[in-house]
């Protein structure tokens, strides 16, 4: 049960673009107040949960986390040991956006600033992803109906529309993320079916 979330402004005043950018700054400053501990603390959590959601996937697709999000590398090495095929998210040919095979931690680095570390194996483009049978997205908040608030880069949105209907979705959120309001959307946003919470996952229906 949730009994606490970030307190966001009243932005319904705003157009969809200045709304999503304040609720943005918001979000990111509540990240920003929680300490690496408190992040560690959850990684350990959020393997076990993380496994559970993902069921009998075989392919799944998810991101290594930089700075203040959910702490995924510790779930990485746990979803490959699995025995499962892990994507993540790589830079292609003329910074495109593509995909690689996870085939450790040892195998990842940071190739662009900014960027989070990325496996070194063959850039694969989105033809990939009709192979993925689950999903895990990040995203800054959560709302009702499972309306989503990402960095802003409108990247996962596409993604959403590029794998196959059955595929199982989820966004990882601390747990104060989940918020009692629908988030401004506009038509390229994709509404997400599930939650990942540090000790469980729900529908967001």
């Amino acid at each position: 049960m949730i009994t606490k979330t970030v307190t966001l402004p009243n932005v319904a005043d705003l157009d969809v673009e200045d709304a999503k950018q304040e609720l943005r700054k918001v979000a990111r400053k509540n990240r920003s107040k929680r300490s690496l501990q408190a992040r560690e603390d959850f990684a350990s959590t959020w393997v076990e949960t993380a496994l559970d959601f993902l069921g009998d996937a075989q392919v799944v697709a998810a991101y290594v986390s930089i700075k203040e999000e959910p702490p995924t590398l510790a779930l990485c090495d746990a979803i490959a040991a699995s025995g499962k095929r892990l994507l993540l998210p790589k830079l292609g040919p003329g910074l495109t956006r593509a995909w690689g095979w996870y085939t450790g931690a040892h195998d990842l680095d940071v190739l662009a600033p900014g960027r989070p570390p990325e496996p070194s194996g063959e850039a694969l483009g989105p033809e990939v992803l009709s192979q993925v049978d689950a999903l895990l997205v990040p995203a800054l908040l959560i709302g009702r109906g499972g309306t989503r608030l990402g960095q802003g880069g409108g990247w996962y949105d596409r993604i959403l529309k590029q794998i196959k209907g059955d595929a199982r979705v989820g966004a990882m959120v601390y747990p104060d993320e989940v918020v009692d309001m629908e988030l401004p959307q506009d038509e390229m946003d994709m509404r997400i079916p599930f939650v990942v919470l540090p000790e469980y996952w729900t529908s967001t229906e």
